[in-house]
């Protein structure tokens, strides 16, 4: 592509035809304030509505300011982003936006996270020239559901918008009505649970404000860690260890494994668990269902089914496609499911009393915990569940000194994982770790297998891979955009897998709704920071396979018998339900 010549503040620089002013600049560490333009993931043109009109510039021989994400530079263009006129308007633009939005932000979910407060501060806003009528509180809530919203502190960016139609492609967020009462929401109104909404909460990572916020159970968990009749017992998913860091200033892309139990400990957390056992659990399952379906002709492909975002997609819109998805649970979920009937009476606690909580990078986690159809006396597999964000929240609240946190291990017997569970987190290891299983089953390899094809950021990964003879077609992909997309290829017969892979969010669960807002400029380089951590572990790891996890063994030998038996079937294995969404 050819480079074109420009100067940003009498500085010159050259750069590629089609580069934005907003890019140009920040290749010279200019900062031009932004509210409606976000780092999404795999958005690329789309992300340039230019709405809020923040990041206006002036640029010599031109009328009027141009908004700098949405303006390309030009050959020989002169751009101004610090003059007077430029300040004026970007100062004007926040106080009118503050003039008509709630000034709680002590009590906002986005409090210290907030673009429009980030903003506001920047430009150095101390009154309110101007007195709007505050739009009245208008929260949309469904307790059991993971994702409200609050109208009044919608500034009508059209952040989630974007990333619900055209990155994640559920259609559910729409503005809709006029003027002073437009609004951004599910269609007529209604709340997000009764739409097509998965719970991904791509959207809450995108929203500058907290008009779309995730619950949190924070409250509850502080009330069970207090009741001593109960048994209050913790897993943590391989995903937080790689961006939790990011809450305490650590840079991105820095492992705080060991920190993690031992800050739970000093909550007051019974006993801690690492979800790696879970996932070691889930590949030997599914991987077992992987060798099972290509031995007996189908259904193929297998699709993975450990996230639940994906899962509530399926359901939602491609019920005819349910005889695909794996019928394992997610790690969470089997890991619940066997403290409950195993690890019990070991430990000779009543079930009854065995209160779980997970630590969790997703909303949808959140979701999940209520999928189950309990008979009388059956217990749900996790009984609360916190985000990575929820989880430092409490780390801050418990008054706890991150940076001196002794370094400890998670407890046994649920404490031994493999690098095939590390990896879990990032797009591709699901994958991965179970075609390294099925391998070490069929041909007794047991070398460190690794499939660079599976790796890294890209939405839609394709490999082969030959395991006993049987050539395999894979497909990974993340993003529920890309997914719908590999489904119609499968539909149509344009496309043959035996495997697939699919998580909801954007490089996997490293960027799941409930991870740490981030505040890079670019997305895609603190996915893959995050992604590195994980691939680290892995690699760290005395044992790759999850089968050779000395711990999932000896489960099996005490209370599971075999892969894929009656009793695995009942604790392990769930169903899925044509959920399909109706529109009025």
């Amino acid at each position: 592509m050819a480079l074109i010549n420009i100067k940003i503040n009498n500085v010159p620089l050259q750069v590629e035809e089609g580069t934005s002013i907003l890019a140009a600049a920040r290749l010279l560490k200019i900062e031009i304030p932004t509210l409606c333009y976000t780092p999404m993931h795999l958005v690329h043109q789309h992300n340039n509505r230019a709405s809020c009109r923040v990041c206006v510039v002036e640029i010599k021989g031109r009328r009027n300011l141009a908004p700098a994400c949405h303006t390309e530079c030009t050959e020989g263009m002169e751009i101004f982003t610090n003059t007077q006129r430029v300040v004026i308007a970007r100062r004007t633009v926040i106080e009118l936006l503050l003039s008509d939005h709630p000034l709680d932000c002590p009590t906002c979910s986005k409090n210290m996270n907030c673009r429009l407060q980030a903003v506001a501060d920047q430009m150095g806003i101390r009154k309110m020239p101007f007195k709007g009528e505050y739009s009245k509180p208008n929260v949309y809530s469904d307790p059991t559901f993971p994702i409200r919203r609050n109208s009044a502190k919608c500034i009508l960016c059209g952040n989630c918008v974007t990333v619900c139609n055209e990155v994640q492609t559920c259609g559910v967020l729409a503005t809709y009505k006029r003027g002073f009462h437009t609004e951004v929401g599910g269609e007529f109104g209604l709340d997000l649970s009764k739409t097509n909404c998965v719970a991904c909460g791509q959207c809450v990572n995108v929203c500058p404000t907290g008009a779309l916020a995730q619950e949190s159970v924070s409250d509850q968990v502080w009330k069970v860690l207090g009741d001593e009749t109960k048994k209050v017992v913790v897993q943590v998913a391989p995903s937080v260890r790689a961006a939790l860091g990011e809450e305490f200033k650590y840079n991105i892309g820095t492992s705080v494994t060991g920190k993690i139990p031992t800050a739970l400990r000093q909550m007051g957390f019974d006993a801690v668990y690492d979800t790696n056992f879970g996932a070691d659990l889930t590949i030997v399952e599914e991987a077992n269902e992987l060798v099972k379906r290509l031995q007996n002709n189908g259904p193929l492909p297998l699709i993975t089914s450990c996230c639940p975002g994906w899962i509530n997609f399926i359901e939602k819109n491609y019920p005819e496609m349910l005889k695909y998805p794996s019928s394992c649970k997610s790690p969470m979920s089997m890991q619940g499911a066997t403290i409950k009937a195993y690890l019990a009476e070991k430990k000779g606690w009543n079930p009854k009393d065995v209160i779980i909580v997970s630590v969790m990078p997703c909303t949808a986690k959140l979701d999940e915990i209520n999928r189950q159809q309990l008979g009388e006396d059956q217990l749900k597999d996790n009984d609360y569940v916190l985000t990575t964000r929820d989880f430092a929240s409490m780390i801050k609240q418990a008054g706890i000194n991150f940076d001196t946190l002794d370094v400890s291990s998670f407890d046994d017997p649920m404490g031994e994982s493999t690098g095939g569970a590390d990896i879990f987190g990032a797009s591709g290891g699901v994958m991965e770790a179970a075609i390294r299983c099925a391998r070490f089953w069929l041909e007794g390899k047991t070398d460190n297998l690794e499939i660079p094809e599976l790796r890294g950021y890209a939405p839609v990964k394709k490999g082969k891979v030959t395991i006993n003879g049987i050539e395999l077609s894979l497909c990974c992909v993340s993003g529920l955009g890309n997914a719908r997309q590999v489904l119609e290829d499968i539909k149509s017969g344009k496309e043959h897998y035996d495997f697939v892979e699919v998580m909801a969010c954007p490089g996997g669960c490293v960027n799941g709704g409930g991870q740490p807002f981030y505040h890079s400029k670019e997305s895609v380089t603190l996915v893959k920071a995050r992604q590195s951590v994980l691939y680290s572990e892995d690699r760290l790891k005395i044992h790759r396979i999850s089968a050779q996890n000395n711990s999932i063994i000896k489960l099996y030998q005490e209370f599971y018998g075999e892969y894929g038996s009656e009793k695995a079937e009942e604790h392990l294995h769930t169903h899925f339900t044509d959920r399909q969404y109706k529109q009025f």
